[in-house]
C-alpha cells in the first residue's frame, strides 16, 4: 500500500490525456462540453467572476480550491453539464473521474425578498444577463446567505476518485468550471438555482405607476378642431360609422337609384352660385 504524497503529474501529461479522452469520446459519438478558457483568467464576466469570488469567500473550500484552479486552467474538465439543481462533470486526472454536484434551490421567501430588493434597479433582461446594473443591485444579488450564490451548506458533491478529502481537486475544478461557463451562458445560474430570471424584470415592470386619470380637457381635440385639421365637417351628434353604413344599405335596397343620385354630387362652384341666387351657367 502506498502512503504519502502521490507522484506529481506534469501539466503536459494531463493535457495529452485530456486530448486522448476527448478523441475517444468523439469516436463513440458522445458529445462533450469541455471547459475551454481564453487566456489565464477563469472568468471575465460579472456573473463568472462573482461565482468564483463567492467560492473563495468560504473557508470550507480554501484548502482544495488552488488545485482546482490549476486543473480547470489545464483543460482537465472534459465535460460540464448544468441542469436544474445539478452539475455533472468529467474530469481527467490519473484516470477519468465523474463528478456530481447538487445545489439547493433558492427558497421562495428568499427569492421574493431578492425580487423586491431589485425592483426598479434592472431595466431589461439583456442588462441583467450582461451584469450591467447598479452597484446596489449587484450587492444584493451577491450577498452571502441572502443573494443568488449558494453557501457551502447548500452544496453537496461526490466524485469517483479515491481522494478521501471532503472536497477533492476534481470537484473544485468543476466548481470553477461552472464560473467559466457563466461567462458564455449567465442564464445557467438561474437554472441551477431553480428560479426564473425573468421574474426580476416582471417585478420591475409592476413597480411602474399606471395612469389612473383620463387626459386633461385641454389636451383633447374637439370636433371643430378636428374638422379644421382634416378638412371635414363634424356634425353634432353624428351617427357612428357602423350606423351610417347600415342606414345607407337600407336606403339603397329601398330605392336603387338613390345611392347613384347621392354619389352624383354637383360641382362645388354651382352650389356656391345657387346659394347666392344665381342661375348656374352650363357649358356647351
Amino acid at each position: 500500500m502506498f502512503f504519502g504524497w502521490k507522484p506529481y503529474v506534469p501539466v503536459a501529461t494531463r493535457r495529452r490525456r485530456a486530448e486522448r479522452e476527448l478523441a475517444r469520446a468523439r469516436k463513440k459519438g458522445n458529445t462533450l462540453s469541455p471547459v475551454v478558457l481564453v487566456g489565464h483568467a477563469i472568468a471575465r464576466s460579472f456573473w463568472g467572476k462573482s461565482w468564483c469570488e463567492n467560492l473563495e469567500r468560504y473557508s470550507d473550500f480554501s484548502n482544495r480550491l488552488p488545485r482546482g484552479r490549476s486543473y480547470v486552467r489545464n483543460g482537465s474538465v472534459l465535460d460540464l453539464q448544468i441542469a436544474a439543481g445539478e452539475v455533472a462533470a468529467s474530469v481527467i486526472g490519473r484516470s477519468l473521474y465523474r463528478v456530481k454536484i447538487k445545489v439547493s434551490a433558492v427558497s421562495r421567501a428568499r427569492w421574493s425578498v431578492l425580487r423586491k430588493d431589485c425592483a426598479g434597479g434592472i431595466d431589461s433582461l439583456v442588462e441583467l444577463l450582461q451584469g450591467r446594473f447598479s452597484k446596489g443591485v449587484m450587492e444584493r444579488i451577491c450577498r452571502q446567505g441572502e443573494g443568488l450564490f449558494p453557501s457551502p451548506k447548500e452544496i453537496a458533491f461526490e466524485c469517483s476518485c479515491p481522494d478521501w478529502a471532503s472536497m477533492c481537486k476534481h470537484v473544485a475544478a468543476t466548481l470553477y468550471g461552472v464560473g467559466a461557463r457563466f461567462d458564455a451562458k449567465p442564464e445557467l445560474l438561474f437554472l441551477l438555482r431553480q428560479v426564473n430570471e425573468k421574474d426580476l424584470i416582471a417585478t420591475a415592470g409592476k413597480a411602474l405607476p399606471l395612469a389612473a386619470k383620463a387626459p386633461a380637457a385641454g389636451k383633447v381635440l374637439d370636433d371643430a378642431r378636428l374638422g379644421e385639421i382634416f378638412g371635414i365637417e363634424m356634425a353634432a351628434g353624428a351617427m357612428s360609422t357602423e350606423t351610417a353604413t347600415r342606414k345607407s344599405a337600407q336606403a339603397s335596397r329601398a330605392s336603387p337609384g338613390a345611392s347613384k343620385r347621392a354619389l352624383a354630387l354637383p360641382d362645388p362652384k354651382i352650389r356656391v352660385r345657387q346659394r347666392a341666387g344665381e342661375k348656374p351657367h352650363r357649358r356647351g
